[in-house]
């Protein structure tokens, strides 16, 4: 907002501050959470607190490209610098019209974030900025400028100021000030500095031109060539060091043309559309991988039933465990540990917190798994999108050199929430069905948070050979190996596994899921819990017509397979898989019903009769006969022998049976013995035993200690109830509107406290005085016209303090007053106040 039109313009942040109103105040407030906490007293604290580092630091580092570089061209510009200086530095000298239609936008946004205030005629970039931006020996400008001709001749000796003004022409002077001075002025006038330019030797202009755009310093030999000893002479190239040389700031704005900047990029870079596709396509394909991703999790869990692998004492899942869960899940190692992690942000997956410490699911994960499958997709992404765990980085190492492990500590990323939502608002600008490019998503995400220091597309480092060295150049464009940007690669990459995008194109539950789509709409804060579950709802509904209703029914055929032509519904499905195994998986899934499968049910509890009637009333197609024959061999043959504890034993109604067992050479090794007609003894543990006789071709059953059938069924593990983990924030979180309008009226009635002009009170001191008669007349007479009075007032601990009030009501030795020191309504005793003044309405009084 533009600063308000006053008599005088402000001498301090704070008093810039006082002319704003209250809608400039809250944007500032929003746009800069950290300045309140807690919330400042008044107006000059909330000043003081927005020029510290580390709020000033976090400011910038939330600017896009093009604001970030005004603010680095007003770091070099005068201290305070006109509008009209600050736009020769950004458009030049050719006044470059883009970047002048942009200009005024820029300025209002440093200003609005209370980097920048002043008027026109006198901007100020707050000192703190100005120092982190400005160029000094030990940390150059992201410009690329050096330092002025003042400052790099701050050491000289005056001889030698004197012999520079000689060389370039200029008249002796008696000091060195007005030496420099006289320099200064050469260099800052383009007519005469071109005609000394064009005195220069050929190889001399070659020096400046390796120079002009940064690094400006370089190191000499101890005998300088030629053309470096003319620049030396004439003072375009001055001393920083013994054997380092810098090209003062005004000399490299000359070759320049006047920019502070090589390239100024006012206008946001496009987001170039790579591929087109019919939306229905892109819809239908993004409905099928959200599908997958549903089924990716149940496999992970059905592998993981039991309980989990066993947690390191680090923290996290090992190396080995992943390599087998993601041999179960047939895919590669970071895709397994995306999925892993997924669950565990979505809080579906936890740590037991036992003493012998695993992973399993938690109570939340039966709930989910009983949600319509368009809830189950709303859950998991809706918690990938606000999760600040970052899977990508797996597999990496963390500052002390160690190893980044999935579910492990260190893998909170606080940038990744933000670059998520803002990768998917930048696809939904382009049109329905259309694939961006790439490339573009991550130049137009490093413009709006370039990376610190490469906001001017230069690099800033000294350059080090001998005798004057070709500057390195390093665009920031291409700096693909800042943590935003790989973030977003990754995020292209899980938005097509999730489903939210189809053939790289974002769907319209994607669209839905992040709301308001309007095109060119910049960064917005992170979305509050209500908007968070507005959007999960809004994605569950578009994308509830895409997913497949589940089937009742599959296909059986004669080679013992059943086809399910789409998903089954979970008692079809929990059925078939106990009672076949899955062959393979894609639009369809195959499965193979076989001798092992069919007595993993009947273990389960089954019987052949169940199995029969459940695969008929299930089957569109008549139960082949094959089927059926094995499905009642295996029964025939399940529980006929009985293998109990002993260590252990088998024991068969038939002892023609056990004598068969005993006669086979392949029980050798199970040690079998005789105890009875009916009974024979192992020294094998029971399982052991099961395994042996089932390998044999027999199909024993395991008996309890009361001789009863042991029911094999699958036990799932939970956890104790588990939450899920809550997301690291990237700095204090953005107030809401309440907190906001609270904070501004507490630092209004503040400031207005201790900024008051009152009356001249009758005594000197802290606290007015003024006789208690006096003391009432005044109160009763403000209560009845509304007017405010400055007043000194003492608590019952004795201390003392001065506040604003404005009295309501006098009576029975209490006046009922608005406090606007505290922004509230008190009541105060008569007796304990000291002394009252008018306020007047004379600023100069």
């Amino acid at each position: 907002m533009p600063e308000r039109t006053r008599s005088t313009p402000p001498r301090t942040l704070a008093e810039s501050l006082r002319t704003r109103d209250d809608a400039s105040l809250t944007g500032l407030l929003r746009a800069r959470p950290d300045l309140l906490t807690p919330v400042p007293s008044d107006l000059s604290q909330l000043a003081t607190r927005a020029g510290t580092r580390a709020s000033v630091v976090r400011a910038l580092e939330h600017l896009d490209r093009f604001t970030l570089q005004t603010a680095e061209a007003l770091a070099v510009a005068p201290d305070p610098a006109p509008y009209e200086t600050l736009l020769a530095l950004m458009a030049g000298d050719e006044c470059d019209p883009e970047v002048a239609d942009a200009l005024p936008g820029a300025v209002e946004r440093l200003r609005e974030q209370a980097l920048l205030w002043g008027t026109d005629d006198r901007l100020r970039l707050v000192r703190t900025a100005r120092e982190l931006l400005a160029p000094s020996p030990t940390h150059p400008s992201p410009t690329g400028l050096g330092p002025t001709v003042t400052e790099a001749t701050v050491g000289m000796s005056p001889g030698r100021v004197q012999e520079i003004v000689a060389a370039v022409g200029l008249a002796g002077t008696h000091d060195s000030v007005s030496a420099v001075a006289a320099l200064t002025s050469l260099f800052t006038d383009r007519t005469r500095m071109s005609a000394l330019l064009d005195e220069a030797p050929t190889e001399s202009l070659n020096v400046l031109s390796r120079l002009v755009w940064g690094p400006p310093y370089g190191e000499v030999a101890a005998a300088p060539t030629r053309p470096v000893q003319w620049l030396r002479d004439h003072g375009l190239l001055l001393p920083a060091s013994a054997r380092t040389v810098v090209l003062p700031r005004e000399a490299a704005l000359h070759l320049r043309a006047g920019r502070a900047h090589q390239s100024a990029e006012p206008r946001p870079p496009a987001v170039v559309p790579a591929r087109e596709y019919s939306p229905q396509a892109v819809d239908a394909a993004a409905a099928g991988q959200a599908f997958t991703a549903l089924s990716t999790i149940e496999d992970l869990f059905k592998d993981w039933d039991e309980g989990g692998p066993a947690v390191l004492r680090s923290g996290g899942l090992s190396v080995r465990d992943l390599k087998r869960t993601a041999a179960a899940l047939d895919m590669s190692e970071q895709l397994a540990a995306f999925w892993v992690e997924l669950a565990y942000a979505a809080g579906l997956l936890a740590a037991d917190g036992e003493a012998d410490e695993r992973f399993a699911a938690t109570p939340a994960y039966d709930l989910w798994l009983d949600s319509p499958a368009q809830e189950r997709w709303a859950d998991l992404v809706t918690a990938w999108l606000t999760a600040t765990r970052t899977p990508g980085l797996i597999g990496g190492l963390d500052p002390k050199g160690r190893a980044l492990s999935t579910l492990g500590p260190d893998l909170d990323r606080a940038a990744a929430p933000e670059v998520r939502r803002r990768i998917l608002g930048l696809m939904a600008t382009l049109p329905e069905g259309t694939a961006p490019d790439p490339d573009s998503l991550l130049t137009r995400l490093r413009w709006e948070r370039p990376v610190r220091g490469t906001a001017s597309g230069r690099s800033t480092g000294p350059a080090t050979t001998a005798d004057i060295p070709t500057a390195r150049h390093t665009h920031g464009a291409s700096a693909v190996g800042d943590l935003r940007s790989r973030i977003a690669q990754w995020t292209l990459s899980e938005t097509e596994l999730l489903g939210i995008t189809g053939r790289g194109a974002l769907s319209t539950h994607g669209r839905a899921l992040i709301g308001d789509t309007t095109p060119g709409a910049g960064p917005r804060p992170a979305p509050t819990p209500a908007e968070l579950a507005a959007a999960r709802a809004r994605a569950a509904d578009a994308i509830t017509p895409l997913i497949p209703e589940p089937l009742d029914h599959v296909l059986l055929q004669a080679d013992l397979t059943a086809v399910a032509p789409g998903p089954l519904e979970r008692p079809l499905a929990a059925l078939l898989g106990v009672a076949a195994d899955v062959e393979s998986k894609g639009g369809a899934t195959v499965y193979r019903f076989t001798a092992g499968s069919v007595r993993r049910a009947l273990d389960a509890g089954q019987t052949a009769a169940d199995l029969h009637a459940f695969l008929a009333a299930h089957s569109r197609t008549p139960v082949p006969q094959p089927l059926t024959y094995l499905i009642d061999d295996v029964a025939r043959k399940h529980g006929h022998l009985r293998v109990g504890a002993a260590s252990s034993y088998v024991r068969c109604d038939d002892d023609a049976v056990l004598s068969e067992i005993l006669a086979d050479t392949r029980s050798q090794s199970l040690r079998l013995r005789r105890l009875a007609p009916t009974v024979l003894a192992s020294m094998a543990d029971p399982a052991g035993l099961l395994e042996g006789l089932r390998s044999m071709g027999f199909a024993p059953a395991a008996e309890s200690a009361e001789g009863d059938v042991l029911i094999t069924r699958a036990h799932a593990y939970r956890t104790p109830p588990r939450a899920a983990p809550a997301p690291v924030p990237e700095g204090p979180p953005v107030p809401d509107d309440v907190l906001l309008g609270a904070a501004l009226r507490a630092i209004r009635a503040g400031d207005t406290a201790a900024t008051v002009v009152h009356a001249p009170v009758p005594e000197h001191g802290d606290l007015p005085r003024t006789p208690s008669a006096e003391t009432l007349a005044t109160v009763q007479a403000a209560a009845m016209t509304g007017a405010a009075l400055w007043i000194g007032y003492v608590n019952a601990d004795g201390a003392a303090s001065k506040r604003v009030i404005a009295p309501v009501r006098v009576e029975g030795g209490f006046v009922t007053a608005y406090d606007h020191t505290a922004d509230d309504v008190r009541t105060y005793p008569l007796h304990r106040i000291t002394g009252v003044a008018e306020l007047t309405d004379d600023p100069s009084s």
